[in-house]
């Protein structure tokens, strides 16, 4: 549908408003802009809005766009050993709490993830999440206060969770707080033509709805899926067996999302007959007439019997005369075993390589059910440890519906990981149907404590599988274990070492950079300790390959950039840019190579190793100041790097 013509000329503070509605949509109620809204996003201050509009409002509303806009000073070191071909493989898990992690993904990844699935706490009255975190204190400090250490340092049972009690006066405004700054911070990684897909029942669907209108803009409302999730009825229900679950979804920009058609089910290539031994094999019918109504296919045709037939009341046929006449001819049109039927077109499997629209009511026939994702998890880990997780057909049809081969699949409430399976599988169905494959997962999870009073499987199967009981370590040995019985069922065609089967293990970690803390008073002896701390502001407990990633991430890279050590300096390659606007530099005009490179030394800088890097032309190089000898050795190299015409950056 074209968009309207404006009646009369659109003024500066029309266009302004309307890109203003594209970039925060949250600051626009019902199509007018609040300035209070505007304002408390903004504003450095926490300002609570003075008048409310029509909306979703909750106690801590305000306090939450403070908490937005809050960066975190944490990273995210690599855990090699933990992960399955590290080196290769563009598959991420990432253990730590999922709003610092999307919080540290924001410039690698920004706008560069086409799909998210997420299925979050329910808010049943039983569930326990994460609420507001002080991002400016260490992750040692922030664990001794949440209860996951004792004064010793030594580790609790509780991990920092809260349960979150319908008996609670803020029950309702606890989730919306800890949901609003993980779904605004998802939205911007989404791609202009991305989506978002939110699992949720009838305890807080009314609510997310509002919330997801506020954060994407209410324009931007694909569907509400009702998904099967049970074949038959709890009979021992209060009122009504809750036999489906919903699942909202949200286009980054509905403009620009183009959604994907449904290949058919064995029960839709079942309606296809050929009653007249058509030479071009089966077909169904379609109705030859339409409501969009147009006098000139307004006419009555007669039937091989000799009936004539007219269109429906307030309808007319689809095609005109003289196109009718072509497709009669090509034996198209069918009029029925005897030849006096209202005529319908005939569409033959064949030629229907597009596939279906997909619709909003996901049948567990065609999506899976709980119980049988219950059995699909069982047959992987040998047991039943979880009691709710999801079929891989479920995720696997949003998918189907919103990505394409090569795309990236996030999910930051990853669980049992259950989504990293279903990309797995559904890239070895595609390469078994002859394409790529490539879809990329990144999933992210909280190291959550498995207590056993609570879930005594799961707590045995970590123990016995010497893994620290938590979802985490499951959901890393559901990917290796996935990967494992995919494998095995594929057909000899298929090499299974062209997918990706592997994973970059990353957890999430204080900086590797001592911060800067203000001095208890200015006396000297208090300001010269703390500049003493900075001489070298590297932590005791640093590694190499922490300092690289915590480096790259700042400057933008992604964790599957190519990292390799070369003459006593690491240079970072990004092949697949996400971003290419953020590594504009003269490195990268005039040329075809659309690589971005990232130049690192830690340690020993000289003039010499200065011109080696100089003539590899990266776009920016950082360097350590502890790696120069002098200030003149800093300042010689320094300008050596700006006589080329290069970016130089000192850490």
């Amino acid at each position: 549908m074209s968009n309207p013509i404006h009646p009369t000329s659109q003024t500066p503070q029309d266009i302004t408003l309307a890109q203003l509605k594209q970039i925060m949509p949250e600051a626009f109620s019902e199509g007018q802009l609040d300035i209070h809204k505007l304002t408390a996003l903004l504003s450095e201050q926490n300002i609570a809005p003075a008048q409310e509009a029509y909306g979703l409002s909750w106690a801590g509303k305000h306090q939450v766009y403070r908490e937005l806009k809050t960066p975190t000073s944490q990273t995210l070191v690599p855990e090699p050993d933990e992960s399955v071909n590290f080196d290769t493989s563009q598959n991420l898990f990432i253990e730590g709490d999922n709003l610092a992690v999307l919080k540290i993904l924001q410039k690698s990844y920004h706008s560069g993830i086409k799909m998210i699935y997420i299925d979050p706490p329910y808010n049943t009255g039983n569930d326990r999440f994460v609420y507001a975190d002080d991002f400016s204190e260490s992750i040692a400090d922030y664990k001794a206060r949440a209860g996951q250490t004792d004064e010793d340092g030594n580790l609790t049972h509780s991990d920092g969770m809260q349960s979150n009690r319908k008996e609670n006066g803020q029950y309702h405004s606890n989730w919306l707080n800890m949901m609003y700054p993980r779904l605004a911070l998802a939205k911007s990684l989404l791609r202009e033509d991305g989506v978002i897909f939110v699992s949720i029942d009838d305890n807080e669907v009314a609510n997310l709805r509002l919330l997801m209108d506020e954060i994407f803009g209410e324009e931007n409302f694909v569907a509400e899926i009702v998904w099967q999730k049970k074949y038959s009825p709890q009979n021992d229900a209060t009122y009504f067996s809750l036999n489906h679950e919903q699942i909202l979804c949200y286009a980054r920009s509905l403009n620009n999302f183009e959604r994907n058609l449904l290949p058919l089910n064995e029960e839709q290539i079942k309606r296809y007959k050929n009653p007249d031994d058509d030479k071009r094999g089966v077909w169904k019918s379609s109705d030859l007439s339409v409501a969009t109504y147009n006098q000139d296919y307004d006419y009555e045709i007669t039937t091989p019997s000799g009936r004539v037939v007219s269109p429906p009341q307030g309808r007319c046929w689809n095609t005109s005369e003289e196109n009718l006449e072509k497709l009669i001819k090509d034996n198209r049109i069918w009029f029925g075993k005897d030849g006096s039927n209202v005529p319908s077109v005939k569409k033959f499997l064949t030629e229907t390589n597009d596939g279906v629209v997909p619709i909003s009511l996901w049948g567990y026939k065609d999506v899976g059910h709980t119980q049988s994702a219950t059995q699909e998890l069982r047959k992987l880990m040998g047991e039943k440890i979880f009691d709710h997780p999801k079929p891989i057909r479920l995720i696997q049809r949003a998918m189907k519906i919103s990505s394409s081969s090569d795309d990236i699949i996030l999910d930051f409430f990853a669980g049992s990981s259950t989504t990293a399976h279903a990309v797995m599988a559904l890239n070895a169905e595609d390469a078994e149907n002859g394409k790529a494959g490539k879809r990329k997962f990144i999933m992210v999870q909280i190291p959550e404590v498995i207590d056993a009073k609570d879930n005594q499987s799961a707590y045995e199967f970590c123990i016995n599988n010497n893994m620290p009981p938590n979802i985490a370590e499951i959901s890393k040995e559901r990917i290796r274990r996935a990967a494992a019985h995919i494998t095995s069922e594929l057909p000899e065609s298929v090499d299974s070492k062209a997918l990706d089967f592997g994973f970059k293990a990353y957890k999430l970690a204080d900086s590797n950079f001592i911060p800067w803390q203000q001095p208890a008073s200015y006396d000297a002896d208090s300001l010269m300790a703390q500049l003493e701390k900075h001489l070298d502001p590297i932590v005791d407990n640093a590694t190499t390959d922490g300092i690289i990633t915590e480096l790259m991430l700042k400057e933008g890279y992604t964790l599957t950039a190519d990292v390799i050590e070369v003459d006593g300096y690491y240079l970072v390659t990004q092949n697949d840019a996400l971003n290419q606007s953020l590594f504009n530099s003269k490195a990268s005009e005039n040329t075809t190579d659309t690589a971005m490179r990232l130049a690192i030394v830690l340690d020993d800088m000289t003039t010499s190793k200065a011109t080696q890097i100089i003539a590899r032309a990266p776009n920016k190089t950082l360097i350590m100041d502890r790696a120069f000898s002098d200030d003149a050795n800093k300042a010689n190299i320094v300008l050596q790097f700006e006589d080329a015409g290069l970016v130089v950056g000192c850490v």
